[in-house]
């Protein structure tokens, strides 16, 4: 029957697009498409595209040899799975008719009805609304494809993807839904989220610290890295794909494209720097690794205050979120928690700095969008407790919810490899495929 179940379900989805093949024009409203913002739009979809595979190479680089195609795949599949769901009922959870702030409604955009003619999203309204759905899914995409550096090396495959479709469901949807649309409950309560700080970094960040904790410890904790190059390869793609992920987020071509842009560029430089020469402080070579891993920190704090903050608050931002995650990696090593390839210190604990360091560098001279206020550094507190009530409230929504889709999952199907699997790798052992 488990052989059976899953094609069962592609049969299902075959179905479907004949029941539902969404052909209906939607001619409401006088539209006024702008071309350099569909251009611009365009080619940020598909630079947040190409973080996934960055991030596959990011992770393969650094788990043992044995496991270097497990780790990549584990990003790829969720280019395949999620963009499924994501066209099925998926943009709908995230994006549809407002469940008291929470959740979408599910049939609003269901197999993409209503995606044809003049549609556009309130928020992006030079843009037709079926691009703003492919570029949103490249954020749910991703976000799950994060989480995997926990738990690499002793994850069942299989378990694996049963678990980033729940994940994709019931933490991923409800904070984009809450953060991103009008009537979410944290966009009225007036969180500044520009790019994913709360949607997708720290509900990775506290989801892998779920899963690093539920999943216990590897039975050979102690490896060295496949391959380094690959991980510098992969923060290439990374950083060149986050210029998507942050500058279009601006929905268009314009100045606050631009602003993102820079804040990210700057950001993640000294992020990178001030992690090699806080490694020299503590006594430590400056690597190669060490510059890579601080420059994805810098683009993860940056990414909720790209839109809202100036230049020099942006190398602020890198540099401190540099120091932080540093520190919090340096206690997860002296801990039993085996956060594989400290996917909480650097994207968990970066969302956080980069949400409450929004709260205290944000000007409404940079954003005029920006209705909640400026930040501490210019005397007002209000955005920032409105940063830090997000904050507390996704972290414990995120961990606490994702420990208990992973205890759900685990009942469906056991999360962790046999200790034989785990020894042999997963790359033979799930995949029958090796280096």
């Amino acid at each position: 029957m488990k052989r059976y179940f899953p094609f069962f379900l592609i049969l299902v989805v075959l179905a479907l697009t004949f029941l539902f093949p969404s052909v209906e024009l939607h001619n409401a409203g006088n539209p006024h498409f702008d071309t350099g913002d569909i251009a611009w739009m365009l080619m940020s979809t598909a630079l947040v595209l190409i973080m996934t595979p960055g991030l596959a190479f990011f992770y393969g680089g650094m788990v043992n040899k044995k496991n270097v195609i497990s780790t990549m795949l584990q990003s790829i599949v969720c280019m395949v799975i999620i963009t499924v769901i994501w066209g099925i009922f998926g943009f709908s959870l995230a994006f549809g008719e407002s469940f008291h702030g929470i959740i979408g409604n599910p049939s609003t955009y269901f197999m993409m009805k209503g995606m044809l003619g003049n549609a556009t999203w309130k928020l992006a309204p030079t843009i037709p609304l079926l691009l703003f759905a492919m570029y949103q899914l490249k954020f749910a995409i991703i976000t799950p494809a994060l989480i995997t550096g926990a738990f690499a090396e002793r994850i069942r495959f299989n378990s694996y993807i049963i678990f980033l479709v729940l994940f994709s469901i019931f933490i991923f949807s409800p904070l984009a839904h809450s953060t991103w649309h009008p009537d979410g409950i944290l966009n009225k309560l007036g969180v500044l989220d520009f790019a994913g700080g709360t949607v997708v970094h720290m509900s990775a960040g506290w989801a892998a610290l779920a899963s690093a904790l539920y999943l216990k410890r590897r039975n050979e904790p102690n490896h060295s890295p496949a391959r380094i190059t690959y991980v510098m390869i992969g923060t290439g793609l990374l950083w060149f794909g986050w210029f998507g992920f942050n500058a279009g987020s601006a929905f268009g071509a314009n100045h606050l494209a631009v602003t993102a842009l820079a804040t990210s560029t700057t950001a993640s430089a000294a992020a990178g720097l001030t992690w090699i020469f806080f490694d020299m402080l503590l006594g430590k070579k400056p690597s190669a690794m060490g510059t890579c891993i601080g420059a994805v920190v810098g683009l993860v704090a940056i990414t909720p205050a790209a839109g809202y903050v100036s230049v020099p608050h942006s190398l602020a931002i890198g540099i401190i979120s540099a120091v932080v995650s540093n520190l919090v990696v340096e206690w997860r090593t002296r801990t039993s928690i085996d956060d594989t390839l400290d996917v909480f210190p650097c994207h968990g604990v970066g969302g956080m700095v980069g949400m409450l360091l929004t709260g205290v560098f944000a000007s409404q001279n940079v954003n005029a969008g920006n209705t909640t206020g400026n930040g501490l550094f210019f005397g007002q507190t209000h955005l920032f407790f409105v940063q830090c009530i997000a904050l507390v409230g996704v972290s414990i929504f995120a961990f606490f919810g994702s420990l208990l889709l992973l205890k759900i999952t685990d009942m469906i199907s056991p999360l962790r490899v046999s200790k034989e699997e785990e020894i042999i790798g997963l790359d033979i052992s799930q995949h029958g495929e090796k280096l």
